[in-house]
């Protein structure tokens, strides 16, 4: 079985059979969403369960490696907080920022988080809770590091990492998670998402950015 979290959280430790799987189970998703069997993940990526078994475990175990592959599209960048710079900060917000809304804008996040939502509360299974550790959570877990990297550069200041980065979360993704969630049809556009990349990184740099005392106070 795949081993949780740190290898298919990045996007490591996957074959390509495995990760084809994996993308036939979003796909199936997208067509199907709550009907989303071992069978069919089998029969669409023509493979045995038995293999399904093996490599994730059981249904739980197959859409917890779904999500985690699916949040692994969003890249951050490795950072280092003796040598970063405003530049290299801001590119590396900026990536995270344009990956993570050509994630959310995909017809199979959409799809997922439309089951998940569905399924929280009802006692189906945990697929919420599944999204939310591997999905919004983990992602947290990936990105705070660049901020206290920004921090002991002496290039942000902030006294909580977990409230610079809500606050980046939501700046990035405003209201557009919830509306394409309700069906509507916004044009997210390669330049439409590399724009609004820009912007949030810049007003979150105007709200966390260390600002230099005059000399002499």
């Amino acid at each position: 079985m795949l081993q949780a979290n740190a290898d298919i959280d990045n996007g490591e430790g996957l074959t390509e059979r495995q990760q084809a799987v994996l993308d036939a189970a979003l796909r199936l998703l997208v067509e199907e969403g709550d009907n989303l069997t071992m069978t069919a993940v089998a029969r669409r990526a023509s493979c045995s369960k038995e293999t399904l078994y093996k490599w994730f475990g059981d249904r739980d175990g197959l859409l917890t490696a779904t999500v985690q592959w699916q949040a692994s599209k969003v890249r951050v960048s490795q950072v280092d907080g003796r040598g970063m710079d405003v530049a290299s900060l801001t590119a590396s917000l900026e990536r995270f920022a344009s990956d993570w809304l050509k994630v959310i804008s995909s017809d199979t996040s959409i799809a997922l988080n439309r089951v998940a939502v569905s399924h929280a509360g009802s006692g189906k299974d945990n697929l919420g809770a599944v999204v939310l550790e591997n999905g919004r959570f983990a992602l947290a877990r990936r990105l705070k590091p660049v901020l206290e990297a920004g921090r002991l550069a002496g290039l942000l200041d902030f006294s909580d990492a977990e409230t610079a980065f809500r606050t980046f979360f939501g700046l990035v993704g405003r209201d557009v998670q919830i509306r394409l969630l309700l069906g509507d049809r916004l044009e997210l556009t390669e330049a439409t998402i590399g724009g609004d990349a820009v912007r949030a990184t810049q007003q979150f740099l105007a709200l966390f950015g260390a600002k230099t005392r005059p000399q002499g106070l």
